[in-house]
């Protein structure tokens, strides 16, 4: 018991500190929706939005309603880019942006779809299914 509750101070310290920037931009993201719920995932505060997409930024995550199919699938993917921000630290700024690139514009989204190439195709997206898989022993999102 007291070892996981150093192994969640950790992380929430590493995040707050090697992952600075990003946890400041994902604590203005979880203001803008506070009334929405939330709960702890594994030392990240985990919102849970009306959108069928996840986001990480360093200690926040933000999920899918859990009446979406694969909110938890999700919450595993995000748990891995926030594995991500803990080892690369400022240099997760680029892991986010090839991520909403690839996430977001457009071009990627119908090349996608088109050709029926999996979300996890992008090697950041890849690497975050596959960690956080990993660590937390449960499934990621694949598609």
């Amino acid at each position: 018991m007291k070892i996981n509750f150093v192994k969640r101070l950790f992380f929430v310290l590493i995040q707050c500190t090697y992952g600075l920037g990003q946890t400041i931009c994902g604590f203005v993201v979880f203001l803008i929706f506070l009334r929405k719920p939330h709960r702890i995932y594994r030392g990240c505060i985990d919102t849970m939005w009306d959108t069928c997409s996840g986001l990480s930024l360093g200690l926040f995550i933000f999920t899918p309603k859990k009446d979406f199919s694969d909110s938890q699938k999700i919450r595993v993917h995000e748990y891995g880019h926030c594995i991500q921000s803990i080892f690369l630290g400022p240099l997760y700024l680029f892991i986010g942006i090839i991520s909403c690139t690839w996430a977001g514009l457009p071009y990627f989204v119908k090349m996608r779809r088109e050709k029926k190439i999996p979300y996890t195709k992008c090697f950041v997206e890849h690497w975050a299914s596959a960690w956080g898989e990993w660590i937390t022993g449960e499934d990621a999102v694949w598609d």
